[in-house]
């Protein structure tokens, strides 16, 4: 009987070694992949501030001022004025609907009989 209880904990031994094995390769290959997952986030943030400052660079103001004085006869752009702009009661909205289904001419279901309900 004790041979028998040495083989049993012998296997079983051997068996939480492979499973501790396994599970260390798991764990690294997780901890690789989430290395490499933060390695194309910090790539991408920092595509992300170079396109950011692009954006302001093609923005200045001057610049834009500078382009559509240069485009002026082609685009016909007009410089704003205070009167271009609209005040909120002028906006023309489209009528409200009235969405209110008429049950009037209805018909009541119910699962229950006449004699259930006590009518």
């Amino acid at each position: 009987m004790r041979s028998f209880f040495y083989v049993i904990s012998a296997l079983a031994v051997i068996g939480l070694a492979y499973w501790a094995y396994y599970e260390n390769y798991r764990t690294q290959a997780s901890i690789s992949h989430a290395e490499r997952l933060e390695g194309q986030i910090a790539t991408a943030r920092q595509r992300l501030r170079v396109l950011n400052a692009e954006w302001a660079y093609l923005n200045r103001p001057a610049r834009l001022r500078e382009l559509a004085d240069i485009n002026f006869d082609r685009l016909q752009l007009m410089p704003l004025e205070a009167q271009q702009f609209g005040r909120i009661d002028q906006v023309d909205y489209p009528p409200e609907v009235d969405l209110r289904f008429d049950f009037s001419g209805s018909v009541a279901v119910t699962n229950q009989s006449e004699e259930e309900t006590g009518q």
